[in-house]
């Protein structure tokens, strides 16, 4: 198995109200950059990223070398020019490549991923959903996720983030199926690491809804009335019943 060098790089903001407020927000405002490079294949990879409040504004991906806005509004009162961060994530190449020359290029601890499957929205069978698969917690930033649908692997309609910071210096990544639930269907996210022995599998099935149909509801009020009607003959008919058996037993004589 190929190994892993890499270099990573957090910074960490928080930015609190004016004062005068009755309650102190406070937002945090993420950098991350980090480069890599595997080994024997010598395949080099980086990302350059900001994030505000858990929400991408913008990244540079080392391949592309172009800035890729996810909140765009952010563009009304700044830029951000991507040799800016080619730059940061070049200085981390020369780091790693100093580090490399002093070491025994020992292979990077792997930590091997944790995945989540879940709908967007609420479901409804014929409905269009998103299904969306949550990987956390691994490193090194190296990752495939495949989507299968009744057991066929599925391109069409899927999207992915690019890596974010999790915890402990490791990542996590969301992908993205767009589809219409069947009743029958199965689908699963296939997630493929240097961590794992063997690929992990989530799975997800469209069931019928547990709401009762219009049908049935019908059918159970009406038999709900039906009872409560029968209840309320029942109950008038033994009192008249009994009424009258008193009336009689009052009107006898002695014997």
């Amino acid at each position: 198995m190929a190994g892993e060098g890499a270099l990573l790089h957090l910074c960490l903001w928080a930015l609190l109200a004016l004062p005068g407020s009755n309650t102190v927000k406070v937002d945090t405002y993420v950098q991350m950059d980090y480069f890599q490079e595997s080994f024997p294949s010598e395949k080099m990879s980086g990302e350059f990223l900001h994030m505000l409040n858990d929400e991408e504004v913008f990244h540079v991906n080392w391949g592309k070398r172009e800035t890729v806005w996810k909140l765009p509004e952010f563009k009304n009162f700044t830029s951000y020019v991507a040799q800016g961060a080619v730059s940061t994530m070049n200085i981390l190449k020369n780091n790693l490549e100093a580090l490399m020359k002093r070491s025994n290029r020992t292979r990077a601890q792997n930590a091997p991923p944790t995945a989540t499957v879940f709908l967007k929205n609420p479901m409804g069978l014929g409905d269009p959903n998103v299904l969306i698969c949550f990987v956390d917690k691994f490193f090194p930033p190296v990752l495939n996720i495949t989507w299968l649908k009744n057991g066929e692997e599925v391109s069409k309609g899927v999207t992915e983030t690019d890596f974010f910071p999790s915890t402990e210096a490791t990542f996590r990544k969301f992908s993205y199926l767009t589809f219409i639930p069947q009743h029958g269907d199965f689908y699963v996210c296939k997630v493929d690491h240097w961590g794992l022995t063997h690929s992990l599998t989530k799975l997800w099935d469209a069931k019928e809804s547990s709401l009762i149909p219009e049908t049935a509801e019908n059918v159970l009020c009406a038999l709900g009335l039906a009872m409560g009607m029968l209840g309320i003959i029942t109950g008038t008919v033994l009192f008249f019943k009994a009424r009258k058996m008193n009336g009689g037993n009052q009107h006898r004589g002695p014997l």
